[in-house]
This record gives structure tokens, sequence and C-alpha cells, in this order.
């Protein structure tokens, strides 16, 4: 968050140079995000509010609309009454179902509304103002690398994958091309959607299937926290270690105190919802230039710097 308000101050700095007026008029912003149904999500809804909250002090002629809803259908729904009954000038969305969502987000931009996507790409390019994600190939580069300095002389991995999306495809693909030409070997990768009651299922029978196992890669804490009980279940703790994804607390506490099983994360912040509020809102109220893509990297966590992405109020 630093360093999206360091980067909002800057655009506002940039827009008051070029003479932009701040303008009077209200403007009504939309804000949609799926359902808290896992931590990263619960995190976005809790990031989401966090900033609405900040920028309705910061800009007192901007409103919010917010919605969260648990399926496309819904959240779909709940755009089209944004701009139907709320008269939004602009819409936030991170949509839950990108492919089954992008026609409904696609009709909020032919009403000419200025539309910002997080962290899921539609299915047809170039229908948002404004992208706002994290590096989901970098965090895939960034496991890899990791499980290539661990394992230096090769060994069986599994990996436990997202949603059949573009971004855990993207993450795949980076983690694939990172362990190319290494004695790496996959032994399956399986879809459990971003869920620990998932994770747990699908590490359970990865144990059952292959009893020589040296590293797991499940791109996502969420899942990370079910493959991690599944594997203490079956004693085999001091076999094996598991990377994640996006720096949950629970998962960078360990990793700060030097858990074996989970020696490091990647992050990637939930809090990116806040980064595209604000330069939304900068752009409304303020005449800000920010079209274009804007994608936050991915960190490698470690045990040496893990103590600079702890946050104890961080619902995630």
């Amino acid at each position: 968050m630093k360093l999206a308000k360091t980067l909002l101050a800057a655009a506002v700095v940039v827009g008051s140079l070029g003479g932009i007026a701040v303008a009077q008029d209200k403007v009504v912003i939309g804000v949609s995000v799926p359902a808290a149904d896992h931590g990263w999500t619960g995190g976005v809804n809790y990031f989401a509010q966090q900033a609405i909250d900040r920028l309705k002090v910061t800009y007192p002629n901007a409103e919010f609309v917010f919605a969260s809803a648990p399926d496309a259908p819904k959240q779909i729904a709940d755009i089209e009454d944004m701009v139907a009954t709320r008269g939004i000038d602009a819409l936030v969305i991170l949509p839950g179902d990108p492919d089954a969502m992008t026609s409904a987000i696609k009709q909020v931009k032919d009403a000419g509304k200025f539309v910002t996507v997080v962290d899921r790409q539609l299915s047809i390019n170039g229908v948002e103002n404004l992208y706002v994600a994290g590096d989901n190939p970098g965090l895939g580069a960034n496991a890899a690398a990791y499980f290539k300095e661990a394992l230096p002389d090769g060994g069986n991995i599994v990996i436990l994958r997202g949603l059949p999306i573009p971004i855990d495809q993207q993450r795949f693909d980076g983690f694939m091309a990172g362990i190319k030409d290494t004695n790496l070997k996959v032994l399956d990768d399986e879809f459990a959607n971003w869920n620990r009651d998932d994770g747990f299922k699908v590490m359970q029978d990865f144990l059952t299937r292959f009893p020589d196992i040296k590293g797991v890669w499940t791109q996502d804490d969420d899942i990370s926290l079910g493959a991690i009980e599944a594997i203490k279940q079956a004693g085999r703790d001091k076999d094996m270690f598991v990377v994640g994804g996006a720096g949950m607390q629970q998962i960078i506490q360990a990793v700060a105190a030097g858990d074996k099983l989970t020696p490091v994360d990647v992050s990637y912040s939930p809090a990116m919802i806040a980064t595209a509020i604000e330069l939304t809102t900068a752009h409304l109220v303020s005449g800000v230039q920010v079209s274009g893509r804007y994608v936050l990297d991915s960190t490698l966590i470690t045990k040496d710097n893990a103590a600079g992405f702890l946050d104890a109020s961080s619902p995630f």
C-alpha cells in the first residue's frame, strides 16, 4: 500500500503541474468484487472497504458504490444495477469468472464508463481502460527459481493449481519455463480451486499415489494450508517443503520463524484492489492519466525479508 500511495501522490502532482483542474462535480465509482469465499478474497474485500473509507475523506466529491457477489450472475446483476440506477462514472471490478463476465463488463465500457479490471484478465483484450494486477508469470518464475536452488540435484515435485482461468495458466507457464532443462520432475498437477479443503484433498491424493515427493508448489497460500495439514497427518512433513503464494500472514509468520516445511512464500497482495480504486479515483477527480497496465511485483519472501511483509492489521 505504501507503493500505491506514493504512486497516487506522484500522479496528482503531475496532473497539477499539467494544469489539470480538480473536478467539482460529484463522481460515482462502482466497486465490484467476489464474495469473501477464501482468505485472499477476504483480503480483497477488506482492502477495498479500507480504500473507500480513506478516499471518501480525501475526495469529498467522490461517491462509491460497493458490492460483493458469490457468483458471476450476481456480480453481473450488480454492475448492471450500478449503471442503470446508481449512475456510476467508473467501474473497478475484480471479476470472479472473467470469461463469463467479459460481455457484461464490455457493456459498461460501451456505455461510456471508465473501466478498471483487477487481477483477472478478460477473455477479450482491450475492454478495460486500466488493468491492475500482480505479476502472475513472475509468481511462477520466482517459485521455480527457489525450487532450483533448494533441489539443485533435482527431485520429484507436485503442483496444486488454482482455477482454470488465465492467471493460473500464467503462473503455471512461468513455473514450468523456470524449471525447464533441470532434473526436477513434475509427478502431477491438479486444480485445487484456491481452496483450503480442496488443497487438503488433492494433497492427500498425491501422498497416496507418490511415495517420494521432495517439493510441493501450491501457488496459493489457502491451498498451502490444506496441503500442509494433509502432509502433517500423513507424517511426511520432514520429507518435503511447500511453496505457496500471496503473502498470507500465517504463512509469512512461519517463513519468518524458519519453518522448514514452509521456507519461503511469493507475494501477491489482495491490497492491489486498493491501488486500483485509488488510481481510478485520481483519474476521475483530478484528471490524472492512468490508462494502461499497472503490474505489482511478485517478490520471493524469505526468512531474511519476511518482517517487511508482516502486517498485524491485515485479515489475510
